[in-house]
């Protein structure tokens, strides 16, 4: 179940507001956090289905090992330079991990969606092409707060 934002609601995106931005940027700030309890922000392309955010992350990367032992996530999407035209969203919630890891384009019917958008936005191509060392997680996010300073 998604939490509401209650604070801002005057700048909230709207869901087809929310949607249109997602589906049209391309680099993600992903949080995680190492064992040790300190914070790690990487930048990631990603791919969103309307209801999911879809990360396609270095498997031996220290996003990767931070979330395969400890799941929890928060994502930032911004755009805008001036402070008129700031927007953006913060996803946040468990990662799951989806098809082979690493990924090599193994049949898997889940990815079937995901790799045809994230080939398309970030390739231009139709088809996903692997490299045999990124690997699937998606987020359904938990919590979202948005914001669209271009509505003050």
């Amino acid at each position: 179940m998604t939490v509401a934002q209650r604070r801002g609601r005057r700048i909230m995106m709207t869901p087809d507001e929310l949607d249109t931005f997602l589906s049209q940027q391309r680099t993600c700030r992903v949080a995680t956090v190492s064992a040790d309890g300190r914070p790690h922000v990487s930048a990631l392309w990603f791919a969103w289905d309307g209801t999911s955010l879809w990360l396609y992350s270095l498997t031996r990367s220290r996003r990767w090992a931070e979330l395969r032992s400890r799941p929890q996530v928060a994502v930032v999407i911004d755009d805008g330079v001036e402070y008129g035209e700031l927007r953006g969203v913060e996803l946040s919630g468990t990662v799951e991990f989806v098809g082979e890891a690493p990924r090599t384009g193994e049949p898997c019917p889940e990815l079937e969606a995901p790799e045809r958008l994230f080939a398309a936005k970030n390739f231009g191509l139709d088809a996903m092409p692997h490299d045999g060392r990124h690997a699937w997680m998606r987020l359904t996010p938990e919590a979202v707060a948005s914001w669209d300073f271009r509505k003050i």
